[in-house]
């Protein structure tokens, strides 16, 4: 049988593409991203407001595809005009909340922590994403040779959003943490930056941590799942429900690094609340303690639920 084939609408941001092309994965699509730029001030525009003509983005999509799968709000307006234009042709897949009417899609997967309901609502426990056990243990020997301990502790560091401002007082406070909880009981430290991380906080992390730490200084995927298969915990900053949720998939302890918010953030409160739950996190104090988890891979439960629908779609 033929793959379908699929492309992927995002901004061009790691949690989205995550989750998109994870998703793709699972579903077993051949696919190609598209990273989609709106025109003029429809960038500043919510969707809910925002007209679904060709003129609203720049990207000129053609049809070779058979599923559309996007994430965030500027791929709602695209995504929402290729359902219109080529109706049943294409199944249609919104990651997150679109901010519209759930029913111009086919089906969207909003996380269970955002209390959104309806007939064609996926929720999901945190966020989907595209790791894969076998990718991490494929990539375990990655930092292997960097390493010296047999104890091993992962760090892994987002950046600056519009809730948390990574204040040189609150990342000192979790640098300390880190020393006191995990190196000064012969733990070997991994730091690993995302995107957003800012050079200064990877530059504090080199001057703040000894020699003996590794201490990754760009974005590097082979170096993150290495870094999540070797360690014994994973530290994560609260910034962050994708690399949370990404963590998630190993079912080792994972500690919360948290931050005071600048912003109200009841979603990231609802989410913490559920994960610890789940017993999946605690928050990152001045003790070490080890529980267990069922590992948690929503990406491939909610992708065999879309496997029966495709059995079933009539893409005439």
């Amino acid at each position: 049988m033929t793959k379908l084939k699929g492309i992927l609408l995002t901004e061009g941001m790691h949690g989205m593409i995550s989750q998109v092309e994870g998703l793709a994965k699972a579903l077993d699509v051949d696919f190609i991203h598209e990273k989609i730029e709106l025109n003029y001030f429809w960038k500043l525009i919510p969707p809910k407001f925002t007209p679904v003509q060709k003129f609203v983005f720049k990207n000129k999509i053609d049809k070779k595809f058979d599923i559309v799968i996007s994430c965030g709000r500027k791929s709602v307006i695209p995504s929402i005009y290729l359902k219109k234009k080529f109706k049943n042709k294409i199944m249609s897949i919104h990651i997150q909340d679109p901010k519209v009417s759930l029913y111009n899609f086919d089906y969207t997967i909003i996380p269970e922590h955002d209390g959104i309901k309806g007939p064609n609502v996926l929720p999901s426990k945190g966020a989907i994403h595209y790791l894969r056990e076998n990718e991490l243990m494929d990539n375990q020997n990655y930092l292997k040779l960097q390493t010296s301990k047999d104890k091993k502790v992962t760090l892994v560091v987002g950046g600056p959003n519009k809730y948390y401002d990574y204040n040189d007082k609150e990342v000192d406070e979790i640098f300390t943490k880190i020393k006191k909880n995990f190196i000064d009981n012969n733990y070997q430290l991994i730091f690993i930056p995302s995107m957003r991380t800012p050079q200064r906080i990877i530059k504090k992390a080199k001057s703040y941590f000894d020699k003996n730490q590794v201490i990754i200084s760009e974005v590097d995927k082979k170096a993150y799942l290495s870094s999540l298969k070797l360690a014994d915990f994973i530290v994560v900053t609260c910034d962050s429900t994708s690399m949370i949720s990404e963590a998630a998939i190993t079912g080792k302890p994972i500690y919360v690094a948290q931050m005071k918010n600048i912003k109200k953030n009841v979603r990231f409160r609802r989410f913490f609340e559920l994960f610890k739950t789940l017993n999946i996190i605690r928050d990152l104090e001045d003790t070490v303690e080890t529980w267990k988890y069922e590992k948690l891979n929503e990406t491939e439960r909610i992708s065999r639920y879309i496997k029966d629908q495709l059995n079933n779609y009539d893409f005439s």
